[in-house]
């Protein structure tokens, strides 16, 4: 049904074109003469052809040689034409306006063509570098769960306590990081399907960011985070939010040297939350600063792990809420990132009251 109704308004403004440019032509005849009027309507069939398809563009092409003939070749409102030289070009005219009505429309299918061409590779590399990456990333900790059950299975009598809690251990971490990659997949799915609504609610945003402190895993680094106890609430997307702090915390806990520290901050500025995430590393080049949250964009000559996934995500979420993330470098070394998400704000003794 939309097609047929995309196919019938394309007949209806191609015809339209020509009538319009046909009676300001005519309108304009003791100034113009059969020529010009004929440039003019050679004109409107490439216009045409740029923008619809060829049986609209065909149309176009013809009417606007019998209305060249009807309204602007002597003698004038006949279809008769009186001499030869007239004849041949009104011949001229009608080849040159079909010819350039296809030639127009197959030059746009070849781009079209070329474009499709480029976007389909484009998707094919990205998926590759995508399953490339996630082959190492969801392979790892696939097979340190299997390989740390197998030891407690054929093992169990013979290790201690303490050697099972490691063994545990590992299987926690590798769960996790497996969960993260399945998130984040998740994620970029929901992000590219362009259906992402969020639904604000009133957040303690000291009490998200400590629960995304819980689900990192960060003991060989300096966490700080001072909670702001005079901060109002917020209205935002609880989920959003959480998973922006927790793919920036993981960031740096993945890119920075052990024992590096990394500083959150939360404030209320300006009728919005500000989230910063400070590390003390080596930084980032400024020029990879454009590219950084491309989807599965990952700094070239650092340590493997990631899908590249993380930081766009961070980028998708915080758009969604109408906010914005910024990257710098920080004079002493490190880069920070500050989240902005403009949010309503309440305290807990007014919200009793509403």
């Amino acid at each position: 049904m939309k097609t047929s109704q995309a196919s019938t308004r394309q007949y209806f403004i191609s015809i339209a074109a020509i009538l319009m440019v046909s009676a300001i032509c005519f309108y304009f005849k003791a100034e113009l003469n059969y020529r010009a009027a004929a440039l003019a309507l050679l004109l409107t069939v490439s216009v045409v052809a740029m923008l619809f398809d060829i049986l609209p563009v065909l149309i176009a092409a013809v009417l606007s040689a019998f209305i060249w003939n009807y309204c602007f070749i002597p003698p004038l409102f006949t279809l008769d034409i009186s001499n030869t030289e007239d004849l041949l070009m009104f011949l001229s005219y009608f080849f040159v306006a079909l010819l350039n009505a296809v030639l127009t429309f197959k030059i746009r299918q070849a781009e079209k063509k070329a474009r499709d061409k480029e976007e389909k590779e484009n998707t094919i590399k990205l998926y590759n570098t995508l399953l490339n990456s996630l082959s190492h990333e969801l392979r790892t900790p696939i097979a340190t769960i299997l390989g740390t059950v197998d030891t407690l299975k054929d093992n169990n009598d013979k290790l201690s306590q303490l050697q099972q809690l490691d063994l545990l251990n590992d299987i926690d971490i590798a769960g996790m990081r497996l969960n993260r990659q399945v998130e984040n997949i998740l994620n970029m799915s929901r992000l590219e399907s362009g259906m992402l609504q969020p639904k604000r609610d009133w957040c303690d945003i000291n009490e998200l960011v400590n629960n995304a402190l819980q689900k990192v895993n960060a003991l060989k680094h300096n966490i700080l985070f001072h909670e702001e106890e005079t901060l109002p609430l917020f209205k935002l997307d609880i989920g959003f939010t959480e998973q922006i702090v927790l793919n920036l915390l993981h960031n740096a806990v993945q890119y920075t040297p052990e024992h590096s520290s990394i500083e959150i901050k939360v404030r209320h500025e300006s009728e919005a939350c500000l989230i910063t995430i400070a590390d003390n590393g080596k930084g980032i080049p400024e020029k990879e600063f454009p590219l950084l949250f491309d989807k599965f964009y990952r700094l070239p000559h650092t340590k493997t792990g990631g899908s590249g996934l993380g930081l766009s995500i961070v980028k998708g979420f915080a758009e969604a809420q109408n906010g914005s993330v910024h990257l710098s470098n920080n004079d002493k070394g490190g880069a920070t990132f500050t989240v902005l998400i403009p949010a309503e704000t309440t305290y807990l003794n007014n919200l009793k009251h509403e």
